[in-house]
């Protein structure tokens, strides 16, 4: 492997899935393994990828850490629920295993190009964030988000309201899986402001909008274009009113990082204790995401993330 680790095995509960997998990268007979515990039993592996849906995340990631396993990189969302999240967090620290999920967003250049572009004096600083997109799932994608916004800002929001869509789509993992779309309003106690729009009759595209004082930054998700908008250097103090200052307007292209590159990234800063998105970056991103549910089922009032209406015991049907 490109990070130097012998494989010691794989295992799917999909015996399909498992059997294509090894063959697509030739692993020997001798490396699959039935069941989760015979793997951890047989092969005490040091590191483990929990790559499954989120149904089974706290289950596996829990049973790896009681193990022994001493590295636990686990996908997004974390859990399905609040108290998934907990019982993870609490294993990987009782038993000293080092535990990361897998939000890419810090090591991704279609996120740290904004982020210092935002940051400039130029700009001014970063005032919100506003996704636009198609229906990308708010469990799946949505997440994602949420951890790109506390990234961009270096700050936990502290209030979500949202307005889920009314007619959810299939989702194209399985009939068992519920993820709506909808809208989003975020919030940090500094001010600073997320929207996120994402709903079921929206089918294309992944946009992003940064917004601050001085400056306005465009970038597609999808092709990594970018369009910086800042005023000239003579208008940067005029009052917010004047929207159309003169400005000054560039275009350039971040390559758009791959789902496995930017993993391994993750994986590699888990090894080396290199501030990996750890487990309470990504409960956050779930309590955030119950927050939501909790606004859109109390007519779209804004809700904590450490609200006491949220039951962390609630379990979602997300993939």
């Amino acid at each position: 492997m490109a990070l130097g680790l012998d494989l010691v095995g794989i295992y799917d509960q999909n015996q399909e899935s498992l059997a294509q997998a090894a063959d697509d990268f030739n692993i020997p007979l001798e490396k699959r393994f039935p069941d989760a515990p015979t793997l951890l039993d047989q092969t005490s592996p040091e590191c483990l990828i929990v790559a499954t849906t989120a149904s089974s995340h706290c289950l596996y990631t829990c049973m790896a850490a009681e193990s022994g396993v001493q590295y636990i990189l686990c996908e997004k969302p974390m859990a399905v629920s609040i108290d998934q999240c907990n019982s993870m967090i609490d294993t990987c620290q009782r038993t000293g295993a080092k535990l990361a999920v897998n939000h890419q967003m810090r090591f991704m250049q279609l996120y740290s190009e904004p982020k210092r572009i935002t940051s400039s004096e130029a700009f001014g600083g970063l005032s919100s964030v506003t996704v636009a997109g198609g229906n990308i799932g708010m469990a799946m994608n949505g997440t994602h988000m949420f951890e790109m916004f506390r990234y961009m800002t270096d700050e936990n929001p502290d209030q979500v309201t949202a307005w889920f869509s009314k007619e959810w789509v299939a989702n194209p993992r399985g009939e068992q899986f519920e993820d709506p779309g909808g809208s989003i309003r975020m919030t940090t106690e500094s001010g600073k402001r997320f929207y996120l729009e994402i709903c079921s009759d929206q089918g294309l595209g992944l946009k992003f909008i940064y917004s601050g004082p001085r400056g306005q930054l465009v970038v597609d998700g999808l092709v990594g274009k970018m369009q910086l908008s800042v005023r000239e250097e003579a208008s940067r103090d005029l009052p917010t009113t004047r929207y159309s200052a003169p400005w000054v307007e560039t275009e350039t292209t971040i390559e758009p990082a791959g789902n496995v590159e930017t993993s391994q990234m993750v994986l590699e800063a888990l090894l080396q204790d290199h501030d990996p998105p750890s487990g309470a970056d990504a409960k956050l991103a779930v309590s955030l995401l119950v927050a939501a549910y909790v606004s859109d089922e109390n007519g779209h009032v804004a809700v904590a993330p450490d609200d006491p209406r949220l039951d962390a015991e609630r379990v979602f049907p997300w993939a």
